[in-house]
């Protein structure tokens, strides 16, 4: 995904939930600076291109569909999902985070060799500078939602899950595997549901890019409205 074609949907967004475009690339810089004098990792190492990747999100089925993340070439998790699938015996290849939850976790991957994007937008730089300095930055991808730069990638998507999803298509998936996800977790508050449905929303847009069906929307499409328009 070229930013080009991100930043049409990436400013929709900014409209829907009243984001600052300006708080996006000020975390994106702050997270920029903290990197600046040391190397950070190349994702293309993590050796995704032609495999199956796993994509697991942070819903109420992480561990009863563990053993689907387990049978996955590579296993990408977003968030606590990282916690919650090492706890059942499940390795993790790589964490998705924006630091909102379990920081510590993130911190913990990196500094035993894991690689974690992790992700500056406009409303968490404190945890980014509170937390990014005790991570080991040879195992971090810094990310942004906004315009990238040098130091600071941006591979598409918005939330922890459908970022994930859409780096492991940036670098060549062969199949996206879909663990422990919930569009309808009763448990969320408002503005987590309206995520949920962007998220939604993107993952339909990424199947459609990508001439792929992907599970989880099963029996939902009809109900979505398309990123990029009609069928």
């Amino acid at each position: 995904m070229n930013f080009d074609t991100w930043e049409p949907v990436y400013e929709r967004i900014l409209a829907d939930f009243g984001y600052d475009r300006a708080g996006d690339e000020r975390a994106r810089d702050v997270l920029g600076v903290i990197l600046e004098s040391t190397a950070t990792y190349e994702p293309r190492a993590l050796g995704i291109e032609g495999q199956t990747v796993a994509v697991v999100g942070a819903g109420p089925s992480v561990e009863d569909e563990a053993d689907r993340a387990a049978d996955a070439d590579i296993v990408v998790a977003a968030s606590t999902a990282a916690d919650r699938l090492r706890a059942v015996g499940v390795r993790v290849d790589c964490m998705v985070t924006d630091l909102d939850k379990n920081a510590e976790t993130g911190a913990e991957l990196t500094r035993s060799g894991t690689p974690v994007l992790v992700h500056a937008h406009g409303d968490n730089v404190p945890a980014v500078e509170a937390f990014v300095p005790t991570y080991d930055p040879a195992f971090v991808v810094p990310t942004t939602q906004a315009a990238p730069t040098d130091a600071v990638h941006d591979f598409g998507g918005f939330t922890d899950g459908d970022r994930a999803a859409f780096f492991a298509d940036h670098f060549g998936a062969d199949g996206l595997v879909f663990v422990g996800w919930d569009f309808d977790d009763p448990s969320v508050d408002p503005e987590k549901r309206q995520k949920l449905r962007w998220a939604e929303r993107l993952l339909y847009w990424l199947e459609r890019r990508r001439g792929e069906r992907f599970a989880i929307l099963d029996g939902r499409r009809d109900g979505i409205d398309p990123i990029d328009g009609p069928d």
